[in-house]
């Protein structure tokens, strides 16, 4: 049930520039998408220490990361819905205050069940209500012009975050103790939330505006969904699943997720590890990654504006699963010029396939595509959580990696064939499209 409200200032909110309005809440998303990113990924460096202090297993100890990346998807498009219903900032608010507590209380940890329950619940509830359906919902609502441009941008933080902490979390992991980095994480969601009470506004009518790239006074009536939001996220699940689009889609960020965040945002440290290199010169190296995930992101976003997104995936898609196949050769103790090679390569390709993800979500599903990205974006979590668990499950067995990344990139050129299977949209599905 929906209806719909004038555009209308509220005279409360602090004066600025109406044209600069729409890069202030960007501006903010980019900071919140950043730490987002970097409190969910900061157990990947806690492995060794958590293992070499309680003993618990690399298994064990990736059931807890797994669970993570499976509700900070699942969470995503209920998360959509209720920015829908409560606004986006306040949604936002609470999800950093669950980071900080569920960080925070680990240093009272003794148990592997309360890592679960921590790390994996209270940690993964709050960085997956602050994933990528947020980039989808920001873009959209206050965003026509370039939200490809936008959606790249704002896609890179939440990508590069983790990748970016990585090495701040495994230096003081290894000097001060995991403890210390998991506070220096609550601290820094705390931060955050000032700046997203501050800036962070939910639609543009609020400060009596309109989106980027719209004419004045042509603003869109804008949706109130005054049904639960459960039950909206649940129903738009249930429409968009009579599509192929949709399963294609699913599919397709499904094995996105197995082979970034669950394979090698994951793993990737101990392996290299066991080939001898240090942890924090791996940590290092998957920074470097996220500086050049910046870079692909961003051009990914811009070339969405400009190309067939379903050609751009499969190209993506294609790419990274070569990249996967040679990288086992390449692990040593030091890095050489070759395992550069990959880490340039495989940072522009991180997750360039958000862009043009959002961009199909938006053509064939409307106004209901930051819930259906939601559910999408939970497919690709999935994913991630059944590689964190896999490949942790294959090095437990076998004494290496090399079957997960060999895996990986077999399905990544499943993903590219989904990609081209979809067709493009002449127009939005009327039954799609309008709100519910």
């Amino acid at each position: 049930m929906t209806e719909t409200r004038p555009d209308a200032p509220t005279p409360s909110e602090p004066r600025l520039r109406s044209s600069a309005w729409p890069w202030a809440v960007a501006a903010t998303a980019f900071v919140t998408l950043l730490g987002a990113s970097g409190f969910r990924s900061a157990p990947g460096v806690f492995v060794e220490p958590l293992h070499a202090e309680f003993g618990w297993s690399t298994a064990t100890i990736s059931s807890a990361v797994s669970l993570n990346l499976l509700l900070y998807g699942v969470m995503s498009p209920f998360a959509a819905a209720l920015m829908e219903r409560f606004g986006m900032r306040r949604v936002v608010s609470i999800a950093l205050l669950l980071v900080a507590a569920g960080s925070g209380l680990t240093v009272f940890m003794t148990a592997a069940w309360q890592l679960v329950l921590l790390w994996g619940v209270l940690v993964g509830v709050g960085t997956g209500s602050m994933a990528l359906a947020f980039v989808a919902t920001v873009v959209g609502r206050w965003f026509v012009a370039r939200r490809g441009l936008v959606s790249g941008v704002l896609t890179a933080a939440q990508a590069a975050g983790g990748l970016v902490f990585l090495p701040l979390m495994a230096s003081l992991a290894g000097s001060v103790g995991w403890r210390f980095a998991s506070l220096v994480v609550a601290a820094g969601a705390l931060v955050v939330v000032p700046l997203v009470l501050l800036l962070l506004r939910d639609r543009p009518s609020d400060v009596g505006t309109v989106a980027h790239g719209a004419a004045t006074g042509e603003a869109e009536p804008e949706e109130v969904v005054t049904t639960g939001a459960a039950r909206r996220t649940v129903t738009v699940l249930l429409d968009a699943a009579r599509t192929s689009t949709f399963w294609l889609l699913a599919g397709g960020f499904a094995i996105c997720g197995a082979t970034t965040v669950g394979l090698l945002n994951t793993h990737f440290v101990p392996a290299a590890h066991d080939h001898g290199m240090p942890a924090t010169t791996a940590a290092g190296l998957l920074a470097v990654v996220g500086v050049f995930d910046v870079a692909g992101t961003i051009a990914s976003g811009y070339l969405t504006d400009r190309v067939d997104p379903r050609k751009l995936l499969a190209v993506y898609y294609v790419l990274r699963g070569a990249s996967l196949m040679v990288l086992p050769f390449l692990l040593a103790p030091t890095a050489a010029p070759p395992l550069w090679a990959f880490i340039i390569f495989y940072g522009l390709d991180w997750v360039a396939t958000v862009p043009p993800t959002v961009a199909l979500c938006r053509e064939h599903f409307g106004s209901r595509a930051p819930i259906v990205f939601g559910w999408v974006f939970a497919a690709h979590q999935v994913g991630s959580a059944i590689a964190a668990v896999g490949a942790g499950l294959i090095r437990d067995l076998t004494g290496a990696y090399d079957g997960a990344w060999w895996s990986a990139g077999a399905l990544c050129l499943v993903a590219a064939g989904l990609s081209v299977a979809i067709r493009r949209a002449a127009r939005t599905p009327a039954g799609l499209a309008s709100g519910g």
